[in-house]
């Protein structure tokens, strides 16, 4: 795009032309709220109707407001008539409801993604535009059935559609949040995209190759297709970290999809819980494996119970009796009759005053002896002790506290070792304990037993949704694919990652593991991303070294970047510490306003961040706004799924050493940068990184 387009010039006008439509179409919008301003007045179906209108014109106006990103990506001629349509962000029209721009989400849209020199789909040309904001820079064509010329547009030559758009836009900075790829979608990416959205859909991706963004662009596209139903069920998007969610949640605004529920997975329990930290990798593997749901299952088992003792409580001058053997039938007939823990409590409390009342000399109406002992403290210990109603939080608590209930619960599933590993002392009030990340699937399948406490239906209700989107599959539990699972309203789920990658507690190394434990309601389809978009091909090399040893069978994505810059690894001569900060002085100077992260072992992610502030240098932490400053400092286990222009990798050994899958998490960690790539170190290498490449001393 070095020389000046021919039509640069009528191009940008139609640009500007498509951009006064829209303001025409906002200000049409904004018009009608005019006349259905909120009021008290009414009937009820004409306040809601009017609070309706209002909310329709409100999301309607979010679609339309592009801001400063780019409009229209292109354009496409079909072949035969003289037909062309741009292809944009949003569809557009003019004052005669013709189309100006097509959403690209569009049936029409489809051959902008998808046609090649093989399969032209009825093209003549294509057209790519390279903006900033409403502003034309170039244009890029692919003329389809020969040139002018006589020369062939390279379309099949594995350079990706829209070369020039494509590079310009990987070349172009980090900004510290995952920018949507709406312009540049290719070929292999918009058949997932676009494939149909019933069951489940597997995405295997290796490093760059945009899975992610694949998945959110999926979400906005079923959605635009299928808005009835999906926009009543729900679409859900969840990430593995909050720094994670906080990388992608501009995606899908830009889309004008800003309705999709992103979310981790402590996000979805209900009531809602103070979730914090992680547990060590062993108590990890017991909470997460699939036994734990027996566990739980007997756990609530444990607290319906018959009496003791009997109970004896006077009313005026009788006394009446449940007896132990009694207390056990009531046991057995609610255990019977209700669906869930907490709806069988109104079961044991009839029983029981039905009981209370016919035990007497003279029999007593069941509604009047709870009337008044309703409030007797003995009985209110015997149905505490029967029957207690339980959020999952307090379930937990307790059955953490006790040693003697974590054996009873126990179901054979683990050694007596393992699930005392669980025990941890009791805090005063379970409502106000923090709980780790692993305990989210297990506090959800106590939900799934205690069911609703009485009156609290709304709060505790689950919710569920139409469609799914997964991302980082690769790392997730058997009891976290068990929640997952639970909130799919018909099967509809879209599941990314990369079995090369997966470093968790629970890293699955097949996706078939992945597959048995989600719904199977229809049949579920695998796709491959192969192209490596974001790394460049030096990069890639570097990364290739160790993909044998984290993931045999794995094939390396193939690098569309040529070229890169050279890795550097640096063995530190004097202190670890200030290498980094070398290093980190280096890098600023050659990304300029680029962002920089230094992925360390645990170990180290304190004393780098001492090291960077004892030399000046601002950096962030991995917090949800992490990323938003130039300079952050990464433990290696928060860093998959995000990019930057330049990573500092430090002491690769200690990771593969601390990491329960230290090859993948050292593989995650030298695929994270765009641009530049560095390996500070020193301690001694892995052997496969003693491989030639431009090594240097500090």
């Amino acid at each position: 795009m070095s020389q000046r387009h021919p039509e640069l010039d009528t191009e940008q006008a139609y640009i500007d032309y498509a951009h006064a439509c829209l303001v025409t179409l906002r200000e049409r919008a904004a018009r009608l709220t005019a006349g259905f301003q909120p009021t008290r007045g009414g009937t009820n179906q004409a306040r809601f109707e009017r609070e309706s209108v209002v909310e329709g014109v409100v999301i309607r106006l979010n679609q339309l407001d592009v801001g400063d990103r780019s409009l229209i990506f292109g354009r496409i001629d079909t072949d035969g008539i003289d037909e062309r349509f741009y292809i944009g962000r949003l569809g557009v029209w003019n004052e005669d409801q013709d189309p100006v721009v097509v959403d690209w989400r569009a049936p029409a849209a489809e051959p902008f993604y998808r046609a090649t020199g093989r399969s032209p789909m009825g093209l003549r040309l294509r057209r790519h535009f390279a903006t900033r904001g409403r502003t034309l820079l170039g244009i890029d064509d692919e003329v389809f059935g020969g040139r002018p010329d006589g020369a062939e547009a390279r379309l099949d030559a594995g350079t990706g559609r829209g070369q020039g758009a494509l590079i310009a836009a990987l070349e172009a900075g980090r900004t510290g949040h995952l920018g949507d790829i709406v312009a540049t979608i290719q070929g292999e990416q918009d058949e997932i995209i676009r494939a149909p959205h019933h069951g489940v859909m597997v995405v295997q991706g290796g490093p760059g190759t945009g899975k992610t963004v694949v998945a959110l662009h999926r979400a906005a596209y079923l959605l635009y297709t299928n808005r009835f139903p999906l926009e009543g069920q729900g679409v859900l998007v969840l990430g593995p970290n909050r720094l994670f969610i906080a990388y992608i949640e501009q995606v899908l605004p830009s889309l004008g999809e800003a309705g999709v529920h992103v979310a981790v997975l402590a996000d979805l329990l209900r009531p809602k819980v103070g979730v914090n930290k992680l547990d060590d990798e062993d108590v990890a593997r017991i909470k997460g494996d699939i036994g734990m749901a027996e566990v739980i299952s007997r756990a609530v088992a444990d607290r319906e119970r018959p009496l003791r003792d009997d109970l004896v409580v006077g009313l005026g001058l009788q006394r009446l009796r449940l007896t132990v053997g009694e207390s056990k039938r009531i046991i057995v007939e609610a255990s019977r009759r209700s669906r869930s823990h907490n709806s069988g409590r109104r079961i044991v409390e009839e029983e029981l005053f039905e009981v209370l009342g016919g035990s007497a000399r003279r029999p007593v109406d069941p509604s009047e002896v709870r009337d008044r002992l309703r409030g007797n403290l003995a009985v209110r210990e015997a149905l505490e002790w029967m029957w207690p109603v339980l959020t999952p939080a307090q379930l937990l608590h307790d059955l953490y506290g006790s040693r003697a209930l974590l054996r009873s619960a126990n179901a054979g599933h683990f050694t007596d070792a393992q699930i005392q590993l669980l025990h941890r002392a009791r805090s005063p009030h379970a409502d106000e304990v923090v709980w780790r990340f692993q305990d989210v699937p297990l506090l959800d399948e106590a939900r799934a037993h205690l069911g609703y406490r009485p009156g609290k239906r709304k709060e505790d209700a689950l919710r569920t949704y139409g469609h799914i989107c997964v991302d980082e599959a690769q790392d997730l539990s058997p009891m976290e694919l068990r929640m997952v699972s639970r909130r799919s309203l018909n099967g509809s789920m879209t599941v990314v990652g990369d079995i090369a990658q997966a470093t968790g507690a629970w890293a699955n190394s097949e996706w078939d593991q992945i597959l048995a434990a989600l719904p199977e309601r229809h049949v579920s389809h695998r796709r491959e991303l192969t192209v490596g978009y974001r790394i460049p091909e030096a990069t890639m090399e570097l990364a290739g070294r160790v993909l044998p040893h984290a993931a045999p069978g794995l094939q390396l994505p193939r690098a569309i970047r040529g070229g890169g810059d050279v890795p550097r690894i640096v063995t530190a001569t004097g202190t670890l510490e200030q290498a980094i900060v070398d290093a980190v002085v280096v890098e600023l100077g050659e990304v300029a306003e680029g962002n920089i992260s230094v992925i360390a072992p645990d170990s180290l992610v304190d004393s780098a961040g001492a090291a960077l502030a004892d030399a000046g240098i601002a950096f962030g932490g991995a917090s949800r706004h992490g990323l938003d400053q130039q300079i952050t400092v990464v433990p290696v286990r928060l860093v998959k799924g995000l990019e930057v222009d330049s990573a500092i990798v430090v002491e690769p050994g200690r990771i593969v050493a601390e990491e329960r899958q230290g090859v993948r998490s050292l593989y995650v960690a030298l695929t994270r940068a765009t641009k530049r790539i560095t390996v500070v170190h020193r301690e001694p290498l892995p052997g496969y990184l003693t491989e030639p490449a431009r090594a240097e001393s500090r």
